[in-house]
């Protein structure tokens, strides 16, 4: 994990994601580097738009809900099925969201 973290500290300064800079970011923070896991994030990275995968992966934080009158438990039935559609389909589209944050992880 802090490997990816010094990528994306590297990412936000500016600087150029490359197995030395991870190398000194690394050091700095008192972690004893690893060569392969460095070559492996690198390679992971290239080509990887940072933001876009960071937007994507960014998820609006839901109010909390106060608890519903009595007049809102008198839905129809049909609004519940529609609602319960609706909740599928945004965890589906989560799930999507995250799917590609993966791969910084591996």
């Amino acid at each position: 994990m802090e490997y990816v973290y010094a990528a994306l500290l590297l990412h936000a300064a500016g600087k150029e994601i490359t197995e030395e800079n991870l190398k000194a970011v690394l050091e700095a923070a008192g972690v004893n580097a690893d060569e392969a896991r460095l070559k492996a994030l690198v390679a992971a990275l290239e080509g990887v738009n940072i933001d876009e995968v960071i937007e994507k992966a960014a998820m609006p934080v839901a109010a909390p809900v106060a608890v519903a009158a009595a007049p809102a438990q008198e839905a129809a039935p049909a609004e519940e099925g529609e609602e319960e559609e609706e909740e599928e389909e945004e965890e589906a589209s989560e799930e999507e969201a995250l799917a590609g944050l993966g791969a910084l992880f591996g």
